[in-house]
């Protein structure tokens, strides 16, 4: 009887404890229509926005999560800015972009301006300057429905958290980092309260103080009385909980403050009791005189407590898994590749306690550490962040493929270690990193002559099909650029980094994806705008990686002078025109000038704007391999700009723009349908 109640009561504690702790990447999303003017599909403004979007979520270099950027000229120039929450990774804070630039083509189709995002991340363009820009009328608040016993203290807290939180964001030099501040503040007769605010960089002191001051005023018309909640402003935004939400770093604030009658407080806040009689201990309703507990509350608590203590000393005595059991699915499918598992101290040992000299690379969802297990074999050993993007599902996700493919061209997974607050993963170690290294870099792609370049090529395209059809299950990868393409000694290629992908079933197509995921650069535009899923995607991804690779330029745009374009667009035009010489590395040997032509037009028939177009990777491999195979006309490719415009990014600070007060507006907000703490969320 007791075995059986054991995990009744186990699943009950974890239900409530993920309830209470859980914390998901993406809490609630926005969005703001302006209509203060159209554009009609494929028109000048129309390409420029799809240019300035893909260079704004596909830019690898990180500005303290900002981003400012423009493109076009005159009237159909598109000014585009981004704001990620100081506290994410940059891997996340892409993620986040990504999504919200899917989030605005979705909800605000042929709007000039729009404005939206997640509660990490911010997206804004426009069709005038929009960097220190101002909207007064804009504003989204959020709030948990949870209720705070005494709000007179909690709100003394909060606010000289705040207070002290602004003052430090709004003093930060935005030349050095972001203007953000994270902290908690623990006072007696209070619960901890934990805090974030932010202003753009591009605001002095006196506006960033102005903008959180503003943001500050409405907690007591919207957050009054809840445990948590926040305010998002076009350049300012703060948060609070009771409970802690942020990766704190050295920087983050602790303030210990004294009982609200020390601090002479306003007259209208109680002073809390400290009186030391138990039976009055609890403090109930905002009257000064001290309450009983009423005598039904006690029993519950009581056998609640009496739970706990059982199950607590039930776990003390029984043996310790390996594993950690966060979800009773996680732990059942993965209990059946309990061989390839590692215990957490085996791993340390191999890494010398994840020490930096063994620290090969840092990767998008955490660091990578060379290790050497006790059979002299050499590993990587990919350490997963908490705050990377890559959570318990995605960890699962990738050990379960992981453990079923088998082939030359993926990287090998030889175990996991899931146990305690860790999340590893132990592959094969390759010397030669990841195929970004080489091609980007003007000393490194001189090691890569044409001939490995194209058996490079063959390599991923083999792994791709193997992937889409020759495996025990038809998987898309979701995720596939240069970075996840690693290289062993013999610069032979192994597909890795499989959190993101997705299992097909055979009679299966395609089907639209509930959250976006991958690199914008390399999505195909069926997905990154509307989220449909299918093998043609890992096909778009494996054409833009071909063009990198015979031009060793990058997809986020190539620059001729003072004008940029995309990738596909730059390819297609010379391709057209018969200037294939213009594309190709001028680092390589003329005299495979016909393969290297072959490859561009495979790589354009890859790209193709329509998915139905594109070719599979069973043809790919084929065209690959026979040259006597004759090649289809490809036609235009996605993200086709017809002419390339000159860009101008800014850094510093423009005059703000005023719109008429009669400017319309339509919002939307959406909470997560599953996430229970977040229940309400409104615009201004």
């Amino acid at each position: 009887m007791v075995s059986e109640t054991v995990p009744f009561f186990l699943s009950l504690l974890g239900i409530l404890i993920s309830q209470a702790i859980a914390e998901p990447d993406y809490q609630y999303n926005y969005t703001v229509c302006y209509k203060s003017g159209d554009y009609a599909p494929n028109t000048t403004y129309h390409t420029n926005l799809n240019a300035v979007l893909s260079r704004l979520t596909s830019n690898t270099q990180i500005d303290y999560g900002f981003y400012n950027s423009s493109y076009g000229q005159d009237t159909d120039r598109v000014y585009a800015t981004g704001l990620c929450r100081g506290d994410v990774s940059p891997h996340t804070c892409l993620t986040c972009l990504n999504n919200s630039t899917s989030l605005l083509l979705k909800y605000c189709p042929h709007q000039k301006e729009a404005v939206g995002g997640y509660d990490l991340c911010m997206l804004h363009y426009a069709d005038h300057s929009i960097l220190g820009y101002q909207d007064s009328s804009f504003g989204f608040y959020f709030w948990w429905e949870t209720n705070v016993t005494d709000w007179n203290q909690y709100s003394y807290v909060l606010n000289k958290l705040l207070s002290k939180l602004r003052e430090k964001a709004a003093t930060t030099d935005s030349h050095l980092r972001s203007k953000f501040a994270a902290g908690n503040a623990i006072a007696p007769s209070s619960e901890s309260i934990y805090a974030v605010v932010q202003c753009s960089p591009e605001l002095t002191v006196a506006e960033c103080n102005d903008c959180l001051g503003g943001a500050f005023s409405e907690i007591s018309k919207y957050c009054n009385n809840r445990s948590g909640g926040g305010v998002v402003k076009l350049s300012c935004n703060f948060r609070y909980m009771n409970s802690s939400f942020y990766e704190p770093t050295a920087d983050t604030l602790t303030l210990q403050l004294p009982p609200q009658g020390s601090a002479s407080p306003p007259s209208s806040s109680p002073t809390p009791s400290t009186t030391s009689n138990s039976s009055e201990s609890t403090y109930h309703g905002k009257s000064n005189r001290l309450q009983p507990v009423n005598a039904k509350y006690v029993v519950p608590i009581l056998v609640f407590i009496g739970m706990l203590i059982f199950i607590c000393i039930h776990l003390r005595v029984r043996k310790p898994r390996k594993y950690f059991e966060s979800e009773a699915k996680v732990d059942d499918e993965i209990r059946q590749l309990e061989s390839s598992q590692f215990d957490l101290d085996t791993i340390r040992v191999a890494t010398n306690n994840f020490s930096d000299a063994n620290k090969l690379g840092q990767g998008g969802f955490g660091p990578v550490y060379k290790g050497t297990i006790f059979n002299e074999q050499v590993v990587a050993v990919k350490r997963l962040c908490r705050n990377s993007g890559q959570g318990d599902i995605e960890f699962k996700n990738e050990v379960l493929l992981m453990s079923r493919l088998h082939h030359r061209n993926l990287v090998r997974l030889l175990g996991f270690c899931f146990e305690s607050e860790e999340r590893l993963l132990i592959y094969e170690f390759l010397p030669n990193k990841s195929l970004d290294n080489f091609i980007f870099d003007h000393i490194g792609r001189a090691h890569l002559d044409w001939k490995k370049r194209y058996s490079i090529i063959k390599g991923i395209a083999c792994g791709l099909l193997y992937l889409h059809e020759d495996s025990q299950q038809r998987i898309i990868h979701r995720d596939l650029k240069l970075s996840n393409i690693l290289l062993d000694d013999d610069m032979n290629p192994k597909i890795s980094d499989f959190g993101f992908a997705r299992i097909f079933n055979v009679d299966q197509t395609q089907f639209n994806a509930s959250k976006i995921a991958g690199t914008f650069g390399y999505m195909a535009p069926e997905y990154a705008r509307h989220g449909k899923l299918s093998m043609k995607l890992d096909v778009f991804s494996f054409g833009v990686i071909m063009l990198e690779i015979v031009s060793g330029l990058k997809n986020g745009g190539v620059r001729n002078g003072e004008n940029v374009e995309h990738l596909l667009s730059f390819a297609w035009k010379n391709w057209r025109k018969g200037r294939t010489a213009n594309i190709v590395d001028p680092t390589l040997n003329n005299a495979f000038r016909d393969e290297m032509a072959r490859c561009i037009h495979i790589g354009l028939l890859c790209v193709q704007e329509k998915a139905a177009d594109r070719p599979t990777m069973a043809s790919v491999v084929l065209m690959l391999d026979s040259h006597s195979f004759t090649l289809p006309v490809p036609l235009q490719p996605a993200y086709f700009m017809k002419n390339s415009c000159s860009s101008v990014i800014q850094f510093s600070r423009c005059s703000s723009m005023e719109t008429g007060s009669n400017e319309q507006k339509s919002y939307r907000a959406d909470a997560s349908t599953n996430e229970a703490s977040i229940s309400s969320l409104y615009p201004r």
